[in-house]
């Protein structure tokens, strides 16, 4: 089946007021019962986290992996058990009030778009989706049916990111014209394509792994259950991993739309496997807090990132693991990864936050240390919203905008050193070969 069929069945669905909306049907006294897709690693730290809200209840469990699923299903005992979320959809449909879409990147969007095709409001992990055509479908799909969604960027919650978002857009530094952002993680793969195959193992259920991706040998240690993100037709890289937790505070606080422009200086592509090092720059329209243009600049892979003024600390000070640098016509903000404060810097010195700046106070919240906290502050918006008692602050409108940015330069790993143009209007890139990869076909599995 070609994904652009997919999509567009799945959107052919008539909107009406007839249509049990969760939203419409939950009374704010509901409990709201919850499907969770993927539960092993993040799914499981996901089902962790929306099950400690004391107004749900998990009533389904799915994972190709049956080991994960039977690990899972000990801390809820009541849920029924699926490998298939398609049948899972099926049989539970009108037992579900929500979906936690937790899977590898390239089962996103069949996933969740199934979800809302069942009018159900969905969380799903980052990057939103495999392919930029997924990430506008998932937003129209979204939109249209008036579903809560959210995508699973906690750190978009955490006080730091917040505090950092509200001092940008306080002017704090004044128009910013540049963003340096950087992650030394390796999810790239620069070794041959494996060959031969090896036994499946018998927990795991290796076609509905795959999905509507290509058929591919098993080979153990290879895809499943940690590498995936490595590889082209299941992950997104670094950039796709840890890029779009920090990219997410200078593209909120500055108020981005999708880039104009996009190279990636990195290896030339094997068609296989991501480079392990990138260096992504992006040209961005102008915006009320930026100058005329924007220029980001993502470096990952080890050694990132290149030294640079623009990254130079007071007393020269080591740059954070992992982080983003605002550099703006009044100064500097240094915002590591994560749960560190920002740290204002004005003609090479450090200077105190000055949070009287912040014209609405109570947007800043209570800083807090702990993980535990913080952590359960994306999900539990999430499981409100649904209830009727909050709105989330990362809805697929938002997230698929942030996601097609990241998407975009992924694809300009594939053609290294050449600038890519991107025409967000018509959905195209002005270079027709690299059109190709906006998109790709589901196998029918």
């Amino acid at each position: 089946m070609k994904k652009r069929d997919f999509l567009k069945s799945t959107a052919a669905i008539t909107m009406g007021a007839f249509l049990p909306s969760p939203l419409w049907a939950l009374s704010k006294n509901d409990r709201l019962r919850t499907a969770h897709i993927g539960v092993s690693n993040m799914g499981g730290e996901d089902l962790k986290s929306i099950s400690s809200h004391k107004m749900v209840d998990v009533v389904a469990l799915c994972d190709v992996d049956s080991k994960a699923l039977e690990e899972a299903s000990k801390a809820h005992p009541g849920a029924k058990l699926y490998k298939d979320y398609r049948i899972l959809f099926k049989e539970m449909k009108d037992e579900i009030d929500a979906v936690i879409v937790s899977t590898p990147d390239h089962t996103h969007a069949p996933a969740s778009m199934l979800a809302m095709e069942n009018n159900k409001p969905v969380y799903c992990q980052k990057p939103l989706t495999h392919h930029v055509a997924e990430a506008r479908a998932m937003r129209k799909m979204a939109e249209k049916k008036k579903l809560v969604t959210q995508m699973g960027i906690q750190v978009h919650s955490f006080y730091d990111y917040k505090l950092a978002t509200l001092l940008i857009q306080s002017g704090i530094i004044g128009k910013v014209k540049t963003v340096r952002a950087w992650s030394p993680k390796n999810w790239g793969y620069d070794g041959p394509v494996p060959e031969g195959t090896d036994p499946v193992p018998d927990n795991l259920d290796w076609n509905l792994w795959l999905g509507t991706a290509a058929e591919r040998p098993y080979k153990k240690g290879m895809y499943h259950p940690g590498n995936w993100r490595k590889i082209m037709d299941y992950g997104c890289g670094t950039l796709g991993d840890m890029g779009v937790h920090i990219f997410d505070t200078p593209y909120n606080a500055l108020k981005l739309d999708v880039p104009k422009t996009i190279k990636n200086s990195c290896r030339p592509t094997n068609g296989f496997g991501f480079p392990e090092k990138n260096e992504v720059t992006y040209e961005f329209p102008g915006t009320a807090y930026t100058a005329d243009t924007l220029t980001w600049i993502w470096s990952d892979g080890p050694g990132a990132p290149k030294k640079h003024e623009d990254l130079v600390l007071p007393g020269n000070d080591a740059l954070p693991d992992q982080g983003a640098m605002f550099i703006g016509e009044k100064g500097r903000l240094l915002l590591p990864h994560f749960m560190q404060l920002p740290r204002h810097i004005v003609n090479g010195a450090y200077q105190e936050l000055d949070l009287s700046i912040i014209k609405d106070q109570d947007q800043i919240g209570e800083p807090t240390k702990s993980y535990s906290i913080e952590g359960n502050k994306h999900y539990h918006q999430f499981v409100d919203a649904c209830l009727g008692k909050a709105e989330c602050s990362a809805p697929f409108s938002y997230a698929a905008r942030l996601t097609e940015t990241i998407l975009l330069g992924v694809i300009a790993g594939r053609f290294p050193n050449k600038t890519l143009h991107w025409d967000s209007k018509k959905a195209k890139f002005s270079e027709p070969e690299a059109n190709a990869y906006l998109d790709s076909p589901y196998r029918k599995f």
